[in-house]
């Protein structure tokens, strides 16, 4: 009983009476059972691994070889576009109007044909005529073209306001308004221009009134005295309502501008200074129930003449009216008169400041000449030294101060100025005119404009090209691409009203005419740069289209 008992304990998984080998440990179990689970363990981890490795190579494979890479658009650094028997306009528009995300360009012409395949007669209309026509930025080629009838008033593209936009240029030609389709060069709509008055100003791109989804228009017409405003509807060109007239003299230009809380304000620029309207106000006074979402901006409004309704903003003889961001509809206002250019603030349409000066003129232009992240203004002034001499100076936009100026000698036309910014928070500004020999420079011969080029790094120092161009029509630097390649349009030939000749659109790109401008010391007792250092800072620029 003893030797049984003992045998059962020591193998307790042994069957009693059975001759068989004796049971495994439990140990022994376990342990052939772990390396079981670790081996099929394994075997999946092989698998797994294989399959991922398997799907990263077709991945790989696929975009490599199958799915091909989006291609840069190639483009030519520099071009030029003639057109014989040809007049244009000082109107020169860069937008996308193809899908290769290079901007292009729009120009009008007044010419018996545009090309060999494109002629007035083609269209049944009187030779000469107008022309819009679409321009690649790569190569110069011509994507569309599209006829029109008359004489033109004016002509302006990127008009697009509201949720969304069936036009994106609008064209005044003798009593016709057009919407053309930028992309195409499809006509959307073409109405008769309202014959309230004689002269009708650009129109104001407004936000959908009519709950059409598509912007609506203010269009102004004025005389002498007299200013009137007609709605059109941004989808079909018909008037909405009647004309809603404005007392108090008449206009010279206008803006759409955006209050703090919300308002639309149509700002008129007169003789006497600047004035706003209230949208809603227009809206209502031309048709009842029109524009319901507008909202009102009681603070301003206590302010408004109890005749005219309107609200002082700038009491001053101005010239100009412009934003120093066209895209933003509440930035700051810039004011230039005879005698003095003036910032508004764009949230509070109080003064921030106020330039004097004996005469200003041309179209200013903004771009950072310091790093203080606020935009700073480049503008022509007249020189109180030198009779018949301008200035072209660069004004601090925090606090109107002047930072940069450089004498012009007279003869070569108004200056024509623009800049682009870049990465490292200046811009490059760039101005055509001419300026006085200097110890370091031959004498200037003819009155010939050449181009200039300012790094506000380098700020006694001038990139100088002569292009043998006698006079500029129209000029635009700009960036082609978004972040890269920085380039300028140069329109030149006989102007509406000549006789005709050779117009021709020119692009180049900034960079490409480094090498070819000359080094212009214009601070000999300063002049601590080489002309090489000055090339290879010009050269190390990386552009942004952020401003």
């Amino acid at each position: 009983m003893e030797t049984a008992d003992q045998a059962t304990e020591g193998s307790p998984l042994k069957p009693a009476g059975d001759g068989s080998e004796p049971a495994a440990a439990p140990a022994e179990l376990q342990k052939k059972s772990c390396k079981g689970g670790f081996s099929r363990m394994s075997h999946w981890r092989t698998a797994v691994f294989f399959l991922s490795l398997f799907l990263c190579l077709t991945v790989v494979f696929a975009f490599s070889f199958i799915i091909p890479c989006p291609e840069r658009p190639q483009y030519n650094l520099n071009w030029s576009r003639d057109f014989s028997d040809a007049v244009t306009y000082d109107f020169l528009a860069v937008e996308q109007a193809n899908s290769d995300k290079v901007m292009d360009v729009l120009i009008v012409i007044r010419s018996p044909e545009s090309s060999p395949n494109k002629s007035c007669s083609d269209e049944g209309l009187t030779s000469p005529c107008l022309f819009l026509l679409a321009l690649d930025g790569t190569k110069g080629e011509t994507l569309w073209e599209r006829p029109l009838g008359g004489e033109l008033n004016w002509a302006q593209c990127g008009l697009q306001t509201g949720t969304s936009s069936s036009w994106h240029c609008l064209l005044s030609h003798s009593d016709n308004l057009t919407a053309v389709d930028k992309h195409s060069g499809a006509v959307f709509w073409q109405q008769p221009r309202p014959s309230v008055l004689s002269v009708s100003l650009p129109v104001l791109s407004v936000p959908d009134l009519d709950g059409d989804r598509v912007g609506d228009v203010v269009l102004v017409l004025l005389n002498g005295t007299q200013t009137q405003l007609v709605l059109l509807s941004g989808r079909t060109g018909d008037r909405m309502g009647s004309e809603v007239t404005v007392g108090g003299g008449a206009t010279r230009s206008h803006l759409l501008h955006r209050t703090k809380g919300g308002s639309y304000y149509v700002l008129l620029q007169r003789a006497s200074g600047v004035f706003g309207l209230p949208l809603w106000e227009i809206a209502t006074r031309a048709k009842p129930g029109l524009g319901p979402d507008l909202k009102r901006d009681k603070h301003l409004e206590k302010t408004a003449s109890n005749t005219t309704g309107l609200v002082p903003i700038y009491l001053s003889e101005a010239r100009r009216l412009l934003r120093t961001k066209d895209w933003d509809d509440s930035s700051d206002l810039l004011v230039v008169s005879r005698r003095e250019v003036a910032l508004v603030d764009g949230l509070s349409l109080k003064q921030r400041w106020r330039f004097n000066s004996s005469s200003t003129g041309g179209f200013p232009s903004f771009g950072h000449f310091n790093r203080d992240e606020v935009l700073d203004l480049l503008i022509e002034v007249e020189d109180d030294d030198v009779r018949n001499s301008t200035k072209v100076a660069i004004l601090d936009g925090g606090t109107g101060g002047l930072l940069w100026e450089e004498q012009l000698q007279p003869g070569a036309g108004p200056p024509r100025l623009d800049a682009v910014h870049t990465t490292n928070s200046v811009s490059v500004f760039m101005f055509w005119g001419l300026i006085g020999s200097g110890s370091n420079s031959s004498e200037s011969s003819g009155g010939s404009p050449r181009s200039y080029m300012l790094h506000p790094l380098y700020p006694d120092v001038l990139l100088e090209l002569s292009h043998g161009v006698e006079r500029i029509v129209a000029f635009r630097a700009t960036l082609m691409e978004r972040g890269r390649h920085a380039a300028y349009f140069l329109l030149t030939g006989p102007e509406a009203g000549e006789a005709g000749g050779t117009v021709v659109l020119t692009k180049r790109k900034l960079k490409q005419d480094v090498p070819l401008c000359s080094v212009r010391h214009i601070r000999t007792s300063q002049q601590t740069h080489t002309d090489a250092e000055v090339r290879e800072a010009f050269n190390r620029l990386r552009f942004s289209s952020d401003w």
